[in-house]
């Protein structure tokens, strides 16, 4: 069924092979667990400590594992099949959430250990996942993977959320939130099986860390793109609680909320959709600039009043923004690492260095947020950080648009996914 609707919806210069389409699916699993129950980790630590702080302080300690998990994780790939890997960044998400029913009413005094977990997991899957994107695709079939992964993360974002605020209404209490979980946790457990699937993929050579971390006084489009990757990292980190919270305040509703989630993931799905069948390679940088601004512009959407429809004029823009940004973004970032220096036997490195800048990035901002919070109170605080911080997206085209495009002319075995023992690629 997935070969079929695939063969019908991807570019004819796209090939779908095995390790495309179950990539693709892990994927769309990953992004329906944490769509039907991420946005409800916030609204349930509120809950018992009705404190913004406490999650914030939750999503710092997070980020602050994430980076540990990336290096980690990297000494791993260059040891054993990365498709191992990847499975281990499941296992950890499952116990996340098997930790969150285990904490019950008590998820407040559980921070640390779920901050950790969470961390720790998203490290951990997300490296082997790029890594076995950057190998699994090529410069001609970049644009359609990340459009169509983001396609299905949009889809699951669309029923995920609902389909959570609905099962919270019709259990009462906290027995809502535990189901969720409990789903999220069955889904993890399927995408492990999965992963059994793909053909082994192993690595060898020396995990040189600091090699890739020197080459940013040597490779300028290299140097542009990890700071590109901060600047990403700078609005995500408070965009990714805070607006999930106003609008459950705004509307003290599970049901709301998840109806807040259909819509703007239904507007994302349609346009990633369409970026990733249509963009040209040339017109990345511009594409990424309109994105940015339409980013930006939509605060005012929300600031310095937000009810229920101002929120969702926001989510609307922005989920039309994000594929714009993200599908070119995500490829540019691919194709530089590819025409790296020694990228087939440094790609994991180099993929470990991009994560610290992007999560360097994200502690930034929530430890920005912690401070100005403090100084100035919740609503103060809140409406300052999410203008400074908001413009982050403005600074990552800054950041790209002196990088020339690829157009996709670099060596085919630089995009082969053989062995590391055969050749040299990576990210």
């Amino acid at each position: 069924m997935l070969s079929a609707l695939l063969k019908r919806l991807l570019p004819e210069n796209v090939e779908a092979t095995k390790d495309f389409k179950l990539l693709l699916l892990i994927g769309g699993l990953y992004a329906l667990s944490t769509a039907l129950s991420n946005t409800f980790v916030n609204v349930y630590i509120w809950k018992q400590s009705g404190e913004i702080t406490a999650i914030a302080l939750y999503h710092l300690i997070t980020v602050l594992f994430q980076p540990l998990a990336f290096f980690f994780a990297g000494r791993l790939v260059k040891r054993m099949d990365r498709t191992s890997v990847l499975r281990i960044g499941v296992i950890l998400l499952a116990l996340f959430y098997f930790a969150v029913l285990f904490a019950g009413g008590d998820v407040e005094d559980l921070l640390l250990l779920l901050g950790m977990l969470l961390g720790l997991g998203f490290g951990v899957y997300w490296l082997a996942f790029n890594v076995l994107t950057f190998e699994i695709t090529s410069p001609t079939s970049r644009d359609a993977f990340n459009g169509y992964l983001g396609l299905f993360t949009s889809f699951a974002g669309m029923i995920g959320p609902l389909a959570a605020g609905v099962i919270i209404a019709w259990f009462p209490g906290f027995s809502g939130y535990q189901t969720i979980f409990t789903i999220s946790l069955l889904f993890f457990a399927v995408a492990v099986i999965l992963s059994f699937k793909f053909k082994k993929r192993s690595s060898s050579g020396i995990f040189r860390i600091s090699k890739v971390w020197q080459r940013r006084h040597e490779d300028f489009d290299w140097r542009r793109i990890l700071f590109a990757h901060f600047f990403q990292g700078l609005r995500e980190g408070v965009f990714t609680f805070v607006i999930v919270l106003w609008v459950y305040t705004t509307t003290q509703s599970e049901l709301a909320l998840g109806m807040y989630g259909l819509i703007t993931s239904a507007v994302s799905f349609c346009c990633y959709f369409i970026v990733g069948r249509f963009l040209p390679v040339r017109l990345r940088k511009r594409v990424i600039l309109i994105g940015s601004l339409m980013l930006y512009f939509a605060l005012f959407f929300i600031v310095p009043e937000a009810n229920y429809l101002r929120l969702l004029s926001y989510g609307i823009v922005v989920s039309a923004a994000y594929p714009l940004i993200f599908v070119p973004f995500v490829s540019m970032t691919y194709d530089i690492i590819g025409k790296a220096y020694k990228a087939a036997s440094m790609r994991v490195e180099y993929l470990i260095v991009r994560e610290w800048f992007v999560n360097g990035g994200r502690a930034a901002s929530i430890i920005g947020f912690l401070i100005v919070v403090r100084l100035f109170g919740d609503e103060k605080g809140i409406l300052f950080t999410l203008l400074v911080f908001g413009a982050g997206h403005l600074f990552l085209y800054l950041a790209i648009r002196n990088i020339e495009p690829s157009e996709g002319n670099l060596p085919d075995d630089e995009f082969s996914s053989k062995n590391l023992d055969e050749q040299e690629r990576q990210t």
